[in-house]
């Protein structure tokens, strides 16, 4: 079936599978010449421009599922949802193939691979050339935030996967409104995804940041292709970012509206394995709840953010949906995540509940199904079987706006005003529950310290401390120390308005092994005191590493938790601090000349604070 159809005063055909031939969807020289080039590279046999419509994007999941690339799941329970898998060797991102092309080797820092950028592009291209004959070109247009948004970004994907264009049409605003807004500008991103032989001796995520350029060959998995996620948002734009004077955090965005309708907003860091994801989407305690909080989730992984007209920090998420990971994901773990993926979304990796068409992962439920195929196509029995029936790293691609707490500003082209900064992570004994930096320099460096401890979960010792500042380790796209003197110029540029920056750690251990605090929706109790410092409603404590709470500010009603234990996990251990200085001291030594002085100051500060 196919019909003319006038677009853009050109003449072009639509049928069920996409747009295709000559047909384009803008004028833009920049664009045009660059999928030229790309076309003559790659060789497709047609290629298809993505409009956002609904039509198209039903007829590519129609003929996705006609190959086999996905299965639709039961459209009575899971309305609009889909199971794909990957390759079993291309199951999660590859940091060890992941480079920062700079044109200068100390540009992208100790802490990134890197590649010459000719090189690179030979390499790239070598492997890419001709692997899209017998193959189709999807042209995605996206944006990374609201469309027209002054804090948002353009970027234009080449593919040859469905799976890639039905997953940046949940992660990203895709289509002919995108171009419209691009006009004749040559500011938008380049990104080439190739699936090629999905061969890991060959797989590369390659930027180049001073292209504006993303090249991935050979993966077909989710971090590594969809470009727009941490490719873009943050390991471009980072570098767009120190450039053009904001900020391309891995950060979620929350906010909480007190009895009064009031809404303060926060956003926060926390590597892996440390809640970030409930916390985006935390739900208030029953007696907060009976009170009249509540928490709306702006963005569970990215943060923009800007100095806006007023002088205050303004912050947008880029993305347009949730990427989350399944395993744990349960009614009681995260009863809003869970919600957001029982329409619209794409499972990857998971298992295959055969009896009544459905999806199951470990950590969902007690009730593993008899009858299904696990995530690499075996039949499975979950009631007997010793493997895992979903990959650890398997995920939901799912809209932000099927969240039952999506914040009404989500959005909003001004975005959010930030109160509150917050990083965290996962310490037996070091940090306590909450802190307050000194002051806005002093909070980079509590960010620049960030860490957890390995667990008997993770590969290897147990307890030994991995640093990841500002969550931002494997992500940055450029020098860390540069990283690290563009947050020291931020806090220049807001001045008085900058927002206060805190630590959290949610994970204090008792002498048998058990963490103190309760976590998940509790940790409300934790922001509330945060918020109350931003506005200057309760006292804190000095101690050697900042400000913390006294313990009577932190509200424990309906807790069981009494107040000694409480301020037993505020407590500040000098002598634990002195230790942790000197792995902060080695850690530093790895930025060598290009550590700010402010830094260095600030280390030497904390140590003289510790010897008093």
């Amino acid at each position: 079936m196919q019909t003319a159809r006038v677009c853009n005063n050109k003449v072009c055909l639509f049928t069920l599978r996409g747009r295709k031939g000559n047909y384009r969807m803008t004028n833009n020289k920049s664009v045009l010449n660059w999928i030229e080039e790309m076309k003559a590279l790659v060789n497709p046999d047609q290629v298809v421009w993505i409009d956002g419509s609904e039509e198209q994007l039903e007829a590519l999941r129609a003929e996705a599922c006609s190959t086999g690339e996905m299965i639709k799941l039961n459209q009575d329970k899971l309305p609009g949802c889909y199971l794909h898998r990957t390759a079993v060797n291309d199951v999660a991102r590859v940091e060890d193939r992941t480079f920062i092309c700079s044109r200068k080797e100390e540009d992208a820092g100790p802490t990134n691979h890197w590649k010459e950028p000719q090189e690179a592009y030979k390499m790239l291209y070598d492997i890419a050339r001709g692997s899209y004959k017998g193959r189709t070109m999807y042209v995605i247009p996206y944006s990374m935030g609201p469309i027209g948004s002054p804090l948002a970004k353009i970027g234009i994907e080449l593919t040859d996967s469905i799976y890639v264009v039905l997953n940046m049409a949940i992660m990203t605003r895709v289509g002919q409104k995108v171009l419209d807004t691009l006009g004749d500008s040559e500011d938008w991103v380049k990104g080439l995804h190739c699936k090629c032989d999905i061969d890991a001796e060959k797989r590369y995520i390659c930027h180049f940041p001073e292209d504006n350029t993303i090249i991935s060959v050979n993966s077909g998995y989710g971090g590594n292709v969809l470009l727009g996620k941490k490719c873009f948002a943050l390991r471009i734009a980072s570098y767009l970012g120190k450039n053009e004077g904001w900020m391309a955090e891995h950060m979620l965005i929350l906010g909480i509206e007190n009895p009064k309708g009031e809404i303060k907003y926060i956003a926060a860091a926390f590597p892996s394995a440390c809640g970030k994801t409930n916390l985006a989407m935390l739900i208030p305690p029953a007696g907060y709840k009976a009170k009249g909080y509540k928490v709306w989730c702006v963005g569970d992984d990215i943060a923009w953010m800007r100095k806006g007209p007023d002088g205050r920090l303004w912050a947008i998420n880029p993305e347009n949906g949730f990427f989350g990971v399944a395993p744990g994901t349960n009614e009681k773990s995260n009863p809003n995540a869970l919600a957001t993926t029982r329409k619209g979304t794409i499972f990857t990796n998971v298992a295959h509940n055969l009896d009544d068409n459905t999806v199951w992962w470990e950590g969902l439920d007690k009730n593993p199904p008899k009858n299904a195929v696990d995530w690499k196509g075996n039949p499975w029995d979950g009631t007997t079987s010793t493997e895992k029936g979903a990959h650890p790293n398997s995920r939901f691609t799912a809209p932000a706006k099927n969240c039952p707490c999506i914040s009404s500003e989500f959005e909003s082209v001004t975005g959010v005003p930030i109160s509150a900064i917050i990083f965290g992570g996962r310490r037996a004994k070091t940090a306590p529950l909450v802190y307050q930096s000194r002051d806005w320099n002093n909070g980079v460096f509590v960010g620049s310290i960030m860490a957890s401890e390995t667990t008997a979960a993770a590969a290897g010792a147990v307890g030994v401390v991995r640093r990841d500042p500002m969550a931002m380790l494997p992500f940055c796209g450029y020098h860390m120390g540069d990283y690290f003197a563009h947050w020291i110029e931020m806090g220049k540029v807001l001045g008085d308005k900058a927002p206060k920056i805190f630590n959290t750690n949610w994970f204090r251990l008792d002498d048998e092994g058990h963490f103190i605090w309760p976590g998940f929706g509790d940790n409300l109790r934790v922001l509330e005191w945060i918020l109350k410092r931003c506005e200057g409603e309760v006292d804190a404590k000095e101690t050697a590493i900042g400000y913390v709470p006294n313990a009577d500010d932190i509200n424990l009603e309906g807790l069981d938790l009494d107040k000694a234990t409480l301020e037993s996990i505020l407590e500040v251990d000098n002598d634990v601090w002195a230790e942790e200085a000197k792995g902060i001291e080695e850690f530093y030594g790895k930025f060598g000349d290009k550590l700010p002085q402010e830094l260095k100051d600030q280390l030497n500060s904390l140590k003289e604070r510790l010897a008093k």
